[in-house]
């Protein structure tokens, strides 16, 4: 008994089957994960290290290079890249895509105690692994909009709007965006505190000693043992002015705030500024829990959105600032439709040639198989998005092959006199093997893809699993649902019996051409060959000429702008250059009145990029010469049209300053071109850097050519003479203590208020400081003598430039060139022109000088490497599968051969449509 005859004979049981598998998939379709990507695994991690005051080379020379030396002990290590900062040291560890992710912890684990292990570190610079968060895709970003109100104020509001936030199922973590660092201010004016007999560092001895936070210890008390606790810890801003400070010879006392000023503030500068509409906000941006449903969590969102905006006073308003859950929603919304769409065609094209019964039969096939597969992909844990959306839209067109070769078998042989319970059932017993090898061939084309061992094989992986579900489904189905409709509803009359209708005349009109066809190339079948052949190589030709994009720009309604100032610019120059271009964009390019379509929103971040709201978008490192901005557009459309209006504006008004317009990638997305040129010395390869940067910019197609170092950044050097210093009676430390004190304070405890800590920090009197020359006359306090000699008397000042940072790859001094493409712009006809230039370069360069190649051509090598591994495995399945079919080693090679011969078609497809 073969599966059509069991279905035929035991059709109670296969329609109740049928039923609960449908019922199934339509209630796990309702609770399926839905979000932008499939869970994938990130192998990297920074580790960062704080060193205060050090220049880059010192940051470089006394931290990263120790830190990148341990990293480069890990066997699981793939690549090591560090930045070196002012102050800061960031060490990026990549891990090969074998490591497993049970395994991760253990390397980061292992790492370390490597880390805690070293020796040599500067005082006080401790190296801190971060692997938590990297690849995290912050979906959802609202902003609170204030008109009106104090940051403090609105504030407020966001700390409670976050917790509801935060309260919601679906929600991992939710961020904040333009939080101000709050600040107590003790400041002091040094002439005024040498009256008193004082200095800043006996003020601070003082303000520590009395705000303490510990346990008094324990007394007995009869049975009991009683813990004491000392007060002291300050409780409000007025207890921290209220501070007694002894004087003279310690028998008086004086209020601190009698001769300092206390107050409570924010940094200023602030470290990031955020603005919707160029109106003042703080974003709130929230992440999804793996496996949750972010349409579900944006719902939510909504409805927490609409609860506050009605008890939210006039000038404070949420708005949406980011919106995945949107995004996906429609994506599922479109794959409904081409469900829909592909439902009609085959009843219409089956309606059309074999009838409004078999067309029927035919159709029902596709949502039956997608709801099977949908429940399977329940069963799996496999959620929706856009791979596995992408995946069931192309298993669309593949699924409703089975259904028409089977029904149609059953209308031959009914039409040869078969009985339609018998032509059902000897199709079946026909039909199983070849339609079963015709799944597996066609699933183990996509094998490679799940196999791959990287992040892109995590991320398409699914592609292979859901089109084997499919075609699978459809298989089975095809064996027993449209076997038993075709016996239930066919009525098929003999060949004999039937009259010849106009679709029937016109279908034997088509076969005698198609044979006619076939008898003429069998004639002329050297010519024919010959013409394949060239076609074939002038395809393969085609190929080339034709841009290879592994991830495509993503057609959200998005565009980003990313801006990079010369290092050192302040925030406020930067937020200056912002509202530049934002005015531009509300007068020219925002819907309105005057105009249907174009830019409905946009939210600016200087200083610092926001989280990461997509998982084509990473945030750059948080500078004040850098700034980021999020425009919604109002149809993705539209995309276009707003960044070459943009990019033009930018070009034209700031054409200094590097302004980068386009889309998000639709993953991990890069730079088309990078060169990356390592050496030893930053001098060198900064010139190797601006001849690269001046071929790469003289080639068409390229635009926004730029390294990665920057220019150098202005520094003015305290060159101490130290025999002056020491007559008279200050330290090198005294001077370096007094300019802290001067530009930025120094943290002398912390004010604890309801659940925060706030840092108290002591500073010169803020209107006495910031210029050049108020420092060369600043004086210095001795904390030996007590007195105090001008700056100028025991150093000058000598201004020097410097790499304001410095880049490396894999312990060697690196420094990358990257340039984006124009809309005519070609990543391979570029490369062809790049190649053999740095080719002829490198030849006359110094020994220890190198450079190799990044962007897409690296991501795509990389990504491609680790499919292509697998590719024979999937080659070896397919030639298997075809002698198992055939039994015929001839047979199974004329069908491979006529594989690649599929390229003619996607060649002249791609060419026509002008598709990479």
């Amino acid at each position: 008994m073969n599966l059509a005859q069991f279905s035929i004979e035991r059709n109670r049981i296969t329609l109740t089957v049928l039923a609960t598998v449908l019922i199934m998939g339509l209630v796990m379709y309702k609770s399926l994960p839905r979000d932008s990507m499939p869970p994938y695994t990130v192998r990297v991690a920074n580790i960062i290290s704080n060193f205060p005051g050090a220049s880059p080379e010192r940051v470089e020379l006394l931290v990263t290079d120790k830190v990148e030396k341990v990293a480069q002990e890990l066997p699981e290590l793939k690549e090591v890249t560090s930045t070196s900062r002012s102050g800061l040291s960031v060490v990026t560890v990549e891990l090969r895509d074998e490591v497993k992710p049970e395994d991760l912890q253990a390397v980061w684990d292992r790492l370390r105690r490597k880390l805690a292990a070293i020796e040599g570190l500067p005082n006080g610079v401790s190296p801190f692994l971060d692997d938590d968060g990297i690849g995290e895709v912050f979906g959802i970003a609202v902003g609170l909009v204030s008109d009106g109100y104090s940051y403090a104020e609105a504030k407020d509001y966001v700390d409670d709007i976050k917790d509801d936030f935060i309260k919601l199922e679906p929600a991992a973590k939710v961020e904040l965006g333009g939080v101000q660092e709050e600040r107590i201010f003790v400041e002091f004016d040094n002439s005024r505190l040498k009256e008193y007999g004082l200095s800043a560092s006996k003020l601070q001895s003082y303000i520590s000693a009395t705000n303490i936070l510990s346990s008094g210890g324990q007394v007995n008390l009869e049975d009991e043992r009683i813990i004491l606790e000392p007060t002291g810890n300050y409780n409000s801003v007025q207890d921290i002015s209220n501070t007694l400070i002894p004087v003279g010879d310690g028998t008086q006392m004086i209020n601190l705030g009698d001769i300092t000023t206390v107050s409570k503030g924010y940094i200023d500068p602030p470290t990031q500024i955020v603005k919707v509409n160029g109106e003042s906000a703080i974003s709130m941006h929230i992440s999804l829990k793996e496996g949750a449903n972010v349409i579900a969590l944006g719902e939510e969102v909504n409805t927490v959105i609409q609860h506050w905006q009605a008890k939210l006073p006039v000038g404070l308003e949420l708005k949406r600032l980011a919106s995945l859950d949107t995004y996906i929603d429609v994506k599922i919304k479109d794959f409904v439709v081409n469900l829909i769409q592909s439902i009609v065609i085959v009843l219409a094209v089956m309606l059309l040639f074999l009838g409004f019964r078999t067309g029927g039969i035919i159709a029902s096939l596709i949502p039956m198989v997608t709801i099977m597969t949908l429940m399977l992909m329940g069963t799996l844990g496999i959620g929706l998005n856009q791979v596995t959306l992408a995946a069931l839209i192309m298993a669309l067109g593949m699924m409703v092959d089975n259904a028409i070769v089977v029904a149609e078998t059953i209308m031959v042989k009914m039409e040869k006199g078969t009985q339609a319970k018998t032509a059902a059932i000897e199709a079946c017993g026909e039909l199983f093997t070849p339609l079963l090898i015709s799944t597996l061939t066609t699933s183990a084309a996509f094998l490679a893809f799940y196999l791959a061992e990287s992040t892109m094989g995590d991320i398409v992986g699914p592609i292979f699993v859901v089109i084997t579900l499919a075609l699978l489904s459809s298989w089975i189905i095809a064996l027993t649902i449209i076997t038993l409709l075709c016996y239930l509803f066919l009525n098929i009359k003999p060949k004999e019996e039937k009259k010849e209708s106009f679709i029937d005349r016109v279908i034997n009109r088509l076969k005698f051409l198609y044979k006619d066809l076939i008898l003429k190339a069998l004639a002329y079948r050297k010519l024919v060959l010959i013409g394949i052949v060239v076609l074939f190589i002038l395809s393969l030709f085609g190929f080339t000429k034709i841009p290879f994009v592994f991830f495509p720009d993503s057609d959200r309604n998005m565009v980003t702008v990313d801006i990079n100032l010369p290092q050192g610019t302040r925030i406020e120059t930067t937020q200056s250059l912002l509202e530049h271009i934002e005015k531009f964009m509300r007068d020219s390019l925002m819907v309105g009145k005057d105009r249907e379509n174009g830019v409905t929103d946009w939210s600016s971040y200087a200083g610092k990029g926001p989280e990461s709201y997509d998982l084509g978008y990473s945030p750059d490192e948080p500078n004040s010469s850098y700034a980021h901005m999020l425009v919604n557009v109002s149809d993705a459309i539209y995309n276009n049209e707003i960044v070459n209006k943009l990019d033009v504006f930018c070009f034209e008004n700031f054409p200094n300053a590097d302004i980068k317009v386009g889309l998000l990638g639709s993953g991990g997305g890069g730079v088309p071109i990078e060169v990356k040129i390592s050496g030893n010395d930053p001098d060198v390869l900064a010139a190797l850097s601006e001849q690269t940067k001046k071929k790469l910019a003289s080639i068409q197609g390229t635009k926004n050519v730029k390294d990665d170092w920057g220019p150098k950044s202005k520094k003015f050097v305290v060159n101490i003479d130290q025999n002056k210093a020491m007559l008279a009676g200050v330290s090198s430390q005294d001077i370096a203590t007094s300019l802290q004190t001067v530009l930025d304070g120094f943290k002398t405890g912390e004010y604890r208020e309801e659940d925060k800590s706030i840092p108290i920090i002591m500073r010169n009197d803020v209107s006495q400081q910031q210029t050049l020359a108020s420092i060369e006359t600043l004086n210095v306090y001795s904390q030996a003598t007590g007195k105090s000699v001008p700056l100028i008397q025991v150093a000058n000042i000598i201004p020097e430039w410097q790499y304001a940072k410095i880049k490396r790859l894999d312990i060697d001094r690196t420094i990358v060139v990257s340039s984006e493409l124009r809309a005519d712009g070609n990543a391979s006809e570029i490369m062809k022109q790049i190649e053999p230039w740095m080719k002829e370069q490198a030849a006359s360069w110094a020994e220890g000088y190198s450079y190799k190649y990044g962007g897409d051509a690296e991501n795509t090598a990389d990504n491609m490497g680790a499919v292509l591994k697998y590719l024979p495995l999937s080659g070896f399945i397919i030639v298997m599968l075809l002698i198992i079919q055939f039994n015929s080693v001839r047979k199974m090679v004329m069908v491979s051969a006529t594989i690649p011969l599929g390229i003619i078609g996607v060649v002249i497809g791609l060419l026509i449509f002008q598709e990479p």
